[in-house]
């Protein structure tokens, strides 16, 4: 019996060691199969950095991205000229098609991405969807007080100083480093901006703090954006971050609308059209926004921002042939300017690059010497 009774335990002893090495060989496979998945992620991301605007995918967004921009732009100023709306309504319908849209497209992605399968959410969820949703609805707010005070051409010559934000922001929240020939490169494209916009001037010092107060919230936003796209810790999907930041946006834009928004204009104004342009304005807005999120992900801040400031002498032009505005000497000699500018930053990037291999190369080499006369 005493026998008998030493051959259970020690099968009972073999069956608990069995089952620990199996735990524990199981775990570590979850745990390697967890590592290997962040490594594929972020040599994912290095490569989409690497590739740019080179990326067909990538190109294709930057396209899309000013074509929704385009249209969403001549949706506003026809709803706030023609159809006289009220901005705040234009703003609040914007965020409230985007959160729309956005849910639907966590669900189908339409080709604009790929889920990220995870557990749970990633870190700070919340705290970082209300940050990124009050910057959104900021950036709004700030762009009409900004437009009460002066002319879209003096804002838009403002924010032609946005590459130089972005450099600044990247290099604190991201470490971004930027080289100092594509720093330099960056001039011609904010003078070229400034120049296509610099007519009809009007100088207010309310104004000029709510232009600039746009500009860097929109910078900012821009940069934890990419940090929660791209970030090893969150990678979040674009539409993820449409969809909770414009329900944060939204959450704290409702008791901004009934402050600031005019009821009695608003109760004059709606009707069958201006719900339909509204809704289309939306659409366009949503997949303009979205378009960016993207894009966001193959490019860095400073590139995003750099493509952003073309945009917007792209949408100047596109309104001279459409709007018949007047061309004037200085437009010429800015686009002229931009685009000489966006050449030199091509350069100036791959030569920083090239600049920044060369380093790491000799520091290596240096640290291997040091090591092998360490050992000597």
């Amino acid at each position: 019996m005493t026998h008998e009774k030493e051959i259970d335990q020690c099968t009972s002893f073999d069956e608990r060691s069995r089952e620990r090495h199996l735990s524990g060989t199981y775990l570590d496979d979850m745990t390697s199969d967890t590592q290997g998945k962040a490594q594929l992620a972020r040599r994912t991301s290095q490569n989409k950095e690497k590739a740019g605007l080179r990326d067909g995918r990538a190109f294709c967004f930057l396209i899309l991205w000013y074509i929704f921009s385009a249209f969403t732009l001549f949706l506003n100023k026809y709803i706030l000229t023609t159809l006289r709306s009220d901005p705040m309504l234009l703003g609040a319908m914007q965020m409230v098609m985007t959160a729309m849209f956005g849910f639907i497209q966590m669900y189908l992605p339409l080709g604009f991405y790929t889920p990220v399968d995870r557990e749970g959410k990633p870190p700070n969820f919340w705290r970082n969807m209300v940050l990124v949703g009050t910057m959104r609805f900021s950036t709004v707010v700030l762009g009409l007080v900004a437009l009460k005070y002066v002319a879209v051409s003096f804002t838009e010559t403002v924010k032609s100083s946005a590459p130089l934000f972005t450099v600044f922001i990247s290099q604190v929240l991201i470490g971004e480093y930027t080289g100092l020939y594509t720093f330099l490169s960056l001039i011609p494209i904010m003078l070229g901006l400034a120049l296509c916009s610099a007519y009809e001037l009007s100088f207010n010092v309310q104004g000029f703090i709510a232009a600039l107060a746009t500009n860097l919230t929109e910078c900012l936003q821009n940069v934890y954006s990419k940090l929660l796209i791209s970030g090893e810790k969150y990678r979040y999907t674009p539409a993820e971050l449409q969809f909770y930041t414009s329900i944060a946006s939204v959450g704290v834009q409702i008791p901004a609308c009934f402050m600031m928004m005019n009821l009695d204009k608003v109760r004059d104004t709606l009707d069958v059209t201006m719900i339909f342009f509204l809704v289309i304005n939306g659409i366009f807005f949503h997949f303009q926004s979205i378009s960016a999120y993207v894009l966001m992900d193959y490019i860095s801040p400073v590139t995003h921002s750099v493509a952003n400031t073309v945009k917007r002498a792209f949408l100047i032009w596109i309104s001279v042939l459409l709007f018949g505005n007047p061309v004037t000497f200085l437009s010429g000699l800015g686009t002229i300017t931009v685009t000489i500018g966006v050449l030199l930053y091509t350069k100036a990037k791959q030569h920083d690059h090239n600049l920044m291999q060369v380093r790491e190369r000799y520091v290596k080499g240096v640290d291997a010497q040091e090591v092998v006369v360490h050992e000597m």
